[in-house]
């Protein structure tokens, strides 16, 4: 098996400086192809791979919710769970303003400024997970309960079957 280069980005520099153990995968990235495609790129289940969603409450404060890559958010149940009115996508050039990385390459790890993480209760019960690492093409695997002691992200369960 030939060895890939994995691609230096700042979450994979955020995950060295933090003694964190990953594995890096590139593939080939198809625009619109999501999780299903990474998911067959990577010869791994769909529901293992995360995805990385850029939201935003009533007054458009930003938040990052982890989501497995073959089920929805309810954005409705979010917004109960995290105290908010409303919860809703941003738009993708807002998305890129907060988070720093190009939708579709978005890692919840060193986005541009410090957002709150939820995650699906869900991923924190699997044994590994492929999450995106800072570039399209690219997601490195992780343990999951990385994503509460590096991100201290807060457990919801507001997933919705694709």
């Amino acid at each position: 098996m030939k060895k890939e280069h994995s691609p230096e980005t700042p979450a994979t520099q955020f995950l060295r400086r933090h003694q964190a153990e990953f594995t890096g995968h590139p593939y080939a990235y198809e625009a619109h192809g999501g999780t299903r495609v990474s998911a067959r790129e990577l010869g791994v289940d769909e529901h293992a791979v995360v995805k990385t969603l850029v939201m935003e409450d009533e007054h458009a404060r930003p938040l990052i919710v982890l989501m497995h890559g073959d089920c929805k958010v309810s954005t409705k149940e979010l917004a109960r769970q995290a105290g908010h009115k409303k919860i809703e996508p941003c738009a993708p050039e807002v998305a890129q303003r907060h988070s720093g990385y190009l939708v579709g390459g978005t890692s919840p790890f060193a986005t541009r400024k410090a957002l709150p993480v939820f995650v699906e209760r869900g991923i924190l019960a699997l044994p590994r997970i492929y999450i995106n690492g800072g570039k399209r093409g690219f997601l490195v695997g992780i343990d999951p309960g990385l994503l509460t002691t590096l991100l201290a992200a807060t457990p919801v369960e507001v997933a919705l079957a694709d």
